[in-house]
């Protein structure tokens, strides 16, 4: 998205606790992170031991059956290897794609990523327009452009990394997915702490202090890693994870079904005091306001050679002109239709479109008063799409032009060429576009559509040739 220098510049127990400052955005799960070499402690301790077979047995029994579990299983008499790699290349794809995203849409992501690139070898070949067009809809799109470049990493030096120390250095592997692959795949003893074991940590040590704390987060690993299970280390992280998400939730915990609630620090206290209760751990932390930020976005269609008049424009080959964002920030290197930051107090028709031509102008080569004749130019609609940290409202336009020279060409004069592009109505739904993106696309048929039919109930002879 273009920015707007001026639009940039005017942005606007009973134990009593703390006021928790408020968090400054919503924290990646590698945010987690461990102190330096943090590992299983030896030398477990009764308590622990009982913890470890109470909670195995209750995730032998309960665990829900996923696709990347089956993956991760090693057939019976497989030892280590291409069996061992291909167990990790599971396990990290899964655990990507599970961070900030529910299971239920996990599951067929998973299965369609597996049955396209089912080895890191098959990945590492692959384009980051064809990973992001599997991606599309999932969001936080840097962990599909982490996947590639770590998997392209991999395969240029030979072999899998097996330990967690040596999985951090590869590209988008941070100390939870180093931990999750390093235990499940290759039975390395060390920790797992995400959001829902941060959790169960919280309750079962009664823990009142704020999560996002540093000190905190240091605790939770250590702690983690004391109850790491020895023999089983990779079961018992995924048992911790499989706890906080079903039995141990953020609202009704079911402590009458958990396995170890007889250790829980947190259910103790609030049977000895009812101003205490289990959902008090963790603290909640308020999350800051997200940022508002304004722009102007032109779905920009051409027609070439067709009359004045949005159903001649319609049913052609009709192309719609999409830009490639930075390749550092907010959604970067993904593909978007035009658009430009504005003022709060500039979202009014005429500076919108102010901005939006000086940007096709100036950026793009494209003259709409010179190089084309306006069939259409009218307003959409808005839409409102949540990021973790900026609140975006989007003022949709449709500009629909006739070029008075080739489209093709008209990309090749831009500054620079390879972040431009035309394409039809058939890419458009097939590309790895973000929801948000989607969602413009999809008003916009919507209100064509609904044009169409205005225009068909219109006399021929009454019908304006040109819509302004």
């Amino acid at each position: 998205m273009a920015k707007n220098p001026k639009a940039a510049k005017n942005r606007r127990p009973t134990t009593r606790r703390p006021r928790a400052a408020a968090a400054t955005a919503s924290a990646d799960i590698e945010d987690l992170a461990p102190p330096s070499g943090c590992r299983a402690v030896a030398g477990p301790t009764t308590a622990a031991a009982a913890v470890r077979a109470e909670l195995l047995r209750w995730y032998d029994a309960n665990r829900r059956d996923l696709p990347w579990r089956r993956a991760a299983e090693p057939p019976a008499g497989s030892g280590s290897g291409r069996g061992e790699e291909q167990r990790a290349y599971a396990v990290w794809v899964s655990e990507v794609m599970l961070q900030q995203t529910r299971v239920p849409v996990v599951v067929d992501y998973y299965s369609r990523w597996m049955a396209r690139w089912p080895t890191v070898d098959s990945l590492a070949a692959a384009t980051q327009e064809e990973v992001n067009e599997m991606w599309a809809g999932l969001g936080y799109y840097r962990r599909a452009r982490f996947l590639l470049e770590g998997a392209k990493q991999i395969v240029e030096k030979g072999e899998f990394p097996r330990t967690a120390s040596t999985l951090r250095e590869v590209r988008g592997i941070g100390d939870y997915t180093a931990g999750a692959i390093a235990s499940i795949a290759f039975n390395e003893v060390v920790p797992v702490v995400d959001g829902n074991v941060v959790r169960v940590i919280s309750r079962f040590y009664a823990i009142p202090d704020n999560p996002k704390e540093s000190s905190t987060v240091k605790r939770f690993w250590q702690l983690t890693g004391e109850l790491v299970d020895p023999s089983r280390p990779g079961d018992f992280n995924q048992a911790m994870m499989e706890l906080g998400a079903t039995l141990c939730s953020k609202t009704k915990p079911g402590c009458s079904q958990c396995p170890v609630s007889s250790h829980c620090q947190a259910l103790a206290l609030s049977s000895q005091n009812a101003s205490v209760k289990v959902t008090d751990f963790p603290r909640v932390v308020p999350k800051a306001k997200p940022r508002s930020d304004f722009a102007a976005v032109c779905v920009v269609q051409i027609s070439q050679g067709f009359g004045e008049g949005i159903a001649e424009a319609e049913g052609k080959d009709n192309l719609f002109l999409l830009i490639k964002r930075p390749e550092e920030g907010l959604l970067a290197g993904l593909w978007e239709f035009p658009s430009v930051l504005v003022n709060e107090g500039k979202t009014d028709t005429l500076n919108r479109r102010k901005e939006m031509d000086k940007y096709l102008k100036q950026l793009l080569s494209i003259d709409v008063a010179r190089r084309s004749s306006v069939i259409l130019r009218e307003d959409v609609g808005q839409h409102v799409h949540i990021f973790s940290h900026i609140r975006l409202t989007m003022f949709v336009e449709l500009m629909i032009l006739n070029l008075k020279d080739d489209g093709e060409e008209l990309c090749k004069e831009g500054p620079d060429s390879t972040k431009l592009r035309l394409i039809n109505e058939n890419a458009v739904q097939s590309m790895g576009l973000t929801s948000g993106i989607r969602k413009v696309y999809n008003m916009v048929k919507v209100f064509k559509e609904k044009r169409l039919k205005e225009q068909s109930q219109v006399p021929t002879r009454k019908r304006s040739r040109r819509l302004k």
